[in-house]
Parts: structure tokens; C-alpha cells; sequence
């Protein structure tokens, strides 16, 4: 998961008050039960310290919400008396979830948001393609590229024997001047749209010509839909269906890569450290444990950093300042790093901090997959 949405979170000090709720349930009781839930987070929080203002932001923020919202779930996030982020998520909580810390309780979201990869979708007839993104934010238009006229017989009737091939061939080189067209425009867009994945709708005949002649590196990023027409008026819900099925299996495809190049790193012959001690190891490409995870991921070293769902080292404690890569192990080397007065907080909350500030990717690993040994590793950009 990509967590520069997180950023905005950092650029304010703490403490903040956090809460995470289930929204997807819509009965007969639900303001009065949404009454008594804004009553539970205030009188949670304010056992936890937080200030009145704060808690008066969220229970204002919380009882805006007159209508079930198309999301499992919310995480919000305020400091300050100010709702600064609020978010929907993928999953639904187990329960309320309210805290009150010097750093934001963000690391559930690796779980609970879930990852959703932007996708390019273009929608291809004959006579060109409609390009849209859809991330976030939803769908939104990005442009069209448009090829030659399409191509007909009109109401002329028109011999076999003299003209079919000639008309034939005039109908074959506009498909393909079309097929160029398109695949040219995808590839020039490609870099800019911060997309993981090209999604081809539209006519069969036309999309599989667009999808030869995209370049290699793209097409290895490319699924072909089989429903999706550009013709207006036309459904979307079977595109968003297979949309959603390819999103995700990238999501887990990527999961899978990212362990295996952990897991070859970590285990090469030869490398210091193989065996993964929770105090930390580093080989090769892999960072695995406590302190070597801090290490990596402090010194954005780390492309990837992984989180166990299972394995203590995650909830440890570790010593903290107001940078983002103000984080250590012992409290003395929070000190030698510049921090006056270091605080205790959370390693996953302190590491996915740091994470978001150096564009390193986040990514839970599940019970039932082989991760990291005490629920810490990292994948590393470059190595010695």
C-alpha cells in the first residue's frame, strides 16, 4: 500500500486522538445508535486524556453522517480540535477503536483500508478510445485518442469480384492507424497517471490490437475486459466487476512477489545475519527484525516495509521525535539522532510514519503467509 496519503498527518505535532468504526450496517435503530456511539468515542477518549476540543471535533465530524456511507468502515484522525483525515476503509473493525497518542494509530489502516491499485482503463471501438483513471476518487475522464474515420459502405452496393478487397484493405489499414493510435497515447500517458494497472475495454477485435502493440514493459501491466463498450448509455457494472477482480489479483500477486524477494534475500548463502533474530539482521536485499527494520527504513533504505499480523515486534516500543525519521531503538539513540526529549510510541505507528515520508511502500502480511520473523522486515532499495 502506498501511504503518502498519510503525509498531511505529519505535518502537525500530536497528540491525536484516533478512532476506527464499522459504517457498513444501515437498520431501523441506526441514530440511535449512532447517538450512542458518539457518546462511547467522547467518553472513551477523554479517559485517555484527550482535550476537549479534539473530542468535540470528532463527535461533531461522527454526527454529520445522516445516511449509511459505501464503506465497511471509517478511520478519522484529529489533533487540535480539527478532524485532519477521514477515511473510508475496506474492512470493517471488530469494534470501536479509540486512542489518544503522540503519534497517529495509523498502522491499522494496512489492514483495514485495504489496497486498491489506480487503474488506466481505456474503452476501445474502431474509431478510437475514451480514457479515464479510476483511483480513490472514483472515475474520472483523462482524455481520448482518436484514430481515422470509421469505415462503411454506406447505401452504395458494391461488386465483389471488383472492389471488395480494395474496400477490405482500406478497413484493415484504419484499424490498424487506429490500434497505433491508441496504443501510442496509453503508452505517453502511462508514466504520468501513477497507475498500477492498464485496464482495456471495448470491442474484442479492436482492444487485442491495441494490447500487440503496446510496449512490453506495459503490456506485463495490461488485462483485457471482457465487457465494457463505449457506446453511450452503455452499462458499467460488469467492467467494474472485472475491474475489481483484476484489482485484486494484483493485490495479491504483489504480496506474493514481494515475500518471495524477501524470503531469497534473506535466505542467500553466505549473507550475515540469515535466521532472522528479532533484534535484527540485515542481508543482502533484506532487512529482517527490529533493528535492522528501523535501521532500513529510517535511513530510506527500505522500498518495502512488511508488517506481520502475527509476531510481537510491531507492538514494541521504540523512542521517538517530531521528524518523521526521528526513530530508534534505545532511548540514547533517539538522543544521538538530535532528539532533545524522546517519547515512547508504538514501532509500526512510528515506522509507518517514517514510511510514508520516504515513499516506501507498506504491506501487511496476512495470518497464514510466511513473513518475517517477529513481524518486521523490509525489502531494500540498493545494498552494499
Amino acid at each position: 500500500m502506498d501511504v503518502g496519503f498519510l503525509k498531511p498527518l505529519f505535518d502537525r505535532p500530536g497528540p491525536w486522538a484516533c478512532v476506527y468504526l464499522d459504517t457498513s450496517r444501515a437498520t431501523e435503530d441506526a441514530p440511535t445508535r449512532r447517538r450512542l456511539r458518539e457518546r462511547f468515542v467522547c467518553d472513551q477518549l477523554a479517559r485517555q486524556g484527550a482535550d476537549a476540543a479534539t473530542r468535540e471535533a470528532l463527535v461533531l465530524r461522527l454526527a454529520g453522517e445522516r445516511a449509511a456511507r459505501p464503506s465497511a468502515g471509517r478511520a478519522l484522525f484529529a489533533a487540535g480540535g480539527e478532524v485532519v483525515l477521514d477515511l473510508p476503509l475496506a474492512t470493517s473493525p471488530r469494534d470501536v477503536d479509540t486512542s489518544w497518542s503522540l503519534l497517529p494509530r495509523v498502522a491499522p489502516l494496512t489492514s483495514l483500508r485495504g489496497e486498491w491499485p489506480s487503474c488506466l482503463v481505456a474503452r476501445v471501438d474502431r474509431s478510437g478510445a475514451d480514457l479515464e483513471l479510476l483511483d480513490d476518487a472514483g472515475p474520472r475522464p483523462v482524455g481520448r485518442a482518436s484514430g481515422g474515420p470509421p469505415q462503411g459502405r454506406g447505401h452504395r452496393s458494391v461488386p465483389a469480384d471488383r472492389y471488395e478487397w480494395h474496400y477490405r484493405n482500406r478497413v484493415e489499414n484504419t484499424l490498424d492507424q487506429t490500434a497505433d493510435v491508441v496504443a501510442d497515447e496509453l503508452a505517453r500517458r502511462w508514466p504520468e497517471s501513477d497507475a498500477r494497472l492498464l485496464v482495456l475495454a471495448g470491442d474484442p477485435r479492436e482492444r487485442r490490437a491495441v494490447h500487440d502493440r503496446l510496449p512490453e514493459p506495459l503490456r506485463a501491466s495490461t488485462v483485457q475486459a471482457q465487457h465494457g463498450s463505449r457506446a453511450a448509455g452503455s452499462s458499467r457494472e460488469l467492467l467494474e466487476a472485472e475491474i475489481e477482480r483484476a484489482r485484486e489479483e494484483y493485490v495479491r500477486t504483489h504480496l506474493e512477489d514481494v515475500l518471495d524477494l524477501f524470503r531469497a534475500a534473506r535466505g542467500r548463502p553466505g549473507e550475515p545475519g540469515v535466521g532472522g533474530a528479532h533484534d535484527g539482521s540485515t542481508s543482502g536485499g533484506a532487512a529482517e527484525g527490529m533493528r535492522a527494520v528501523v535501521e532500513a527504513v529510517r535511513s530510506h533504505q527500505a522500498a518495502t516495509l512488511l508488517i506481520g499480523q502475527t509476531g510481537s515486534d510491531a507492538r514494541r516500543e521504540v523512542w521517538v521525535g517530531p521528524g518523521v525519521d526521528q526513530v530508534a531503538v534505545q532511548r540514547a539513540q533517539a538522543r544521538a539522532l538530535g532528539v532533545a526529549s524522546p517519547e515512547p510510541a508504538r514501532a509500526d505507528d512510528a515506522l509507518v510514519r517514517a514510511a510514508a515520508a520516504a515513499d516506501t511502500e507498506v504491506l501487511m502480511v496476512p495470518e497464514g503467509m510466511t513473513g518475517p520473523s517477529g513481524g518486521l522486515g523490509a525489502v531494500l532499495r540498493w545494498h552494499g
